[in-house]
């Protein structure tokens, strides 16, 4: 994601050079701008042409599932502060599921909570609004406290307390509008994140060729054999989308890639032979290389590396390939270790006992066990839920497991393998 991040600058109120943190879900358009310590929490969405810059004010929190649409600006004076939802001093908080629309100013000291909307060209400056307000264009909102649950109507001047007392409350069909602005926010994040996938795109893109050209045969360069078989070529990707995901989680943890391959002799000796692991910390950029690597060594077993170039050891060993095709997740897992299949409800490559022998493995090796699930359409995004961490014996695990499966029928899940250290 190539977002534009920087370290704030040396001033005489602050010398931390603090730097942007954000979580791996949200996505940021690279025409935006991020200064300092701003916190970005899951699932945001930052569209193109955003400033937000906690070089004065500091710092700035963003919550979960919000959007920050095109144009806004987020800024901060150097005094003043509001209290977050973590008890700690921002100078600007945003809540969860709020939408900032276009060419919006926040400006700290400043309060957004949960579930609000403010609207195009609207101002909040030394102010607070509480929770599941809806600020309507070309608002002014200063010096107030603006309770919970309030409607702000267009062109509106907040900037007393006894004005923002006297508003009216937010009605269903604005509430209804609020949360429509959130589910598109979040289609398009979904979206924008599909395009920088090779996985999640490359179908799309042929799909669209075929429609266009009905009598054209399948010869897209970006096919991947995970939907369609054994062809490869250098410049598609023969991995799976569960395997993409392990690699996205690896270079977000600062892990390299890296791959080691062996022919049928060699692995039943468990004699591998080691490529050099891949310079590139891009996903894109590994996701093709590992293809090309994946294609030059056709009919062979090839494992994926996690290597940790700090402790330098491995933090996984996960077969991806074998002589006939690419391999369902396998191996040493750091995160990820089966995925289910939509339709059957059951663990895909291992039920009953395997499925319990998996679990008895990853407890000995130290690991925590979780699960995720998603969608068709969450799946092919690779935008899975977490169902949380299971404990207990592995027998007790298992049941928790076997009655997930059976609750989500028809979707996707998939069993985690999580290092507490890592």
């Amino acid at each position: 994601m190539p977002a534009h991040t920087y370290a704030a600058p040396p001033t005489p109120w602050s010398r931390r050079l603090a730097e942007p943190k954000i979580d791996p879900t949200a996505y940021v358009h690279s025409f935006s701008n991020l200064i300092g310590d701003v916190r970005v929490e899951a699932e945001v969405l930052i569209a193109p042409g955003t400033s937000i810059r906690a070089d004065e004010g500091s710092p700035f929190h963003i919550g979960a599932r919000s959007n920050i649409q095109d144009g806004v600006v987020i800024h901060g004076l150097e005094q003043g502060r509001v209290i977050g939802e973590d008890g700690q001093p921002y100078s600007v908080w945003i809540g969860r599921n709020t939408s900032i629309a276009h060419m919006a100013l926040i400006h700290g000291p400043a309060y957004v909570g949960n579930d609000c909307f403010i609207g195009f060209r609207s101002t909040v400056f030394n102010a607070r609004v509480g929770d599941g307000c809806i600020i309507m264009l070309h608002c002014l909102i200063q010096d107030v406290e603006i309770p919970p649950g309030k409607y702000v109507p267009s062109g509106s001047i907040i900037t007393t307390q006894a004005e923002a007392d006297r508003l009216p409350d937010v009605q269903d069909s604005d509430a209804k509008f609020a949360q429509h602005v959130i589910g598109i926010n979040q289609a398009l994040r979904e979206g924008y994140q599909c395009s920088e996938n090779l996985v999640c795109i490359a179908p799309i893109r042929n799909e669209l060729q075929r429609t266009s050209n009905s009598t054209a045969t399948e010869t897209a360069p970006m096919t991947h054999s995970s939907h369609r078989g054994n062809g490869r070529n250098g410049g598609g990707s023969p991995l799976k989308p569960e395997v993409v995901e392990q690699i996205r989680a690896l270079l977000a943890q600062g892990y390299r890639v890296g791959l080691e391959y062996a022919d049928a002799r060699r692995f039943k000796t468990s004699s591998w032979q080691s490529e050099s692991p891949i310079a590139s910390t891009h996903e894109a950029e590994v996701v093709r290389s590992l293809g090309a690597i994946l294609a030059e060594h056709q009919g062979e077993y090839v494992r994926l590396l996690g290597i940790d170039p700090k402790a330098k050891r491995r933090v996984l060993e996960q077969i991806i390939q074998t002589p006939d095709g690419p391999a369902l997740v396998s191996g040493m897992p750091s995160r990820v270790s089966a995925a289910a299949a939509p339709s059957s409800g059951t663990s895909g490559p291992q039920s009953g006992s395997g499925l319990e022998e998996e679990i008895r493995t990853l407890l000995a090796q130290g690991y925590r066990i979780g699960l995720e699930v998603a969608d068709a359409r969450r799946y092919r995004t690779s935008s899975w839920q977490t169902l949380g961490n299971l404990s207990g014996q592995p027998q007790e695990i298992l049941a928790a497991v076997q009655a997930a499966l059976a609750e989500h029928r028809g979707e996707y899940v998939r069993l985690l393998g999580i290092d507490p250290k890592g």
